[in-house]
């Protein structure tokens, strides 16, 4: 896929239909890898991140629905990568990403 998207993009400006693109273009730019474990996306993380408790209360129900999220940063709203969705909710709970 040829880079349609400037990245980073701010998320809340991003239309939902477009979002699958986008992670998808992040997915490509980081050959395929987690932006945060760094480990394959289309495996699952490894031990070193499902160790970590998470507070599952604190997500939507259907969270875990798809396995890759397009991560971003919650103060500056700039789209940062993909990630497992695991990561994304370590990154929620032990680091406040």
């Amino acid at each position: 896929m040829a880079d349609k998207y400037t990245l980073p993009m701010m998320y809340d400006k991003i239309p939902s239909r477009e979002k699958r693109l986008v992670r998808e273009q992040y997915i490509e730019d980081q050959k395929g890898l987690c932006m945060f474990c760094e480990h394959a996306l289309t495996e699952k993380p490894p031990k070193s991140v499902t160790s970590k408790k998470v507070n599952w209360k604190l997500f939507p129900p259907f969270f875990l629905k798809h396995p890759i999220h397009l991560q971003h940063c919650h103060d500056s709203g700039l789209t940062e990568g993909a990630v497992h969705a695991y990561c994304n909710a370590v990154m929620w709970c032990h680091y406040g990403r």
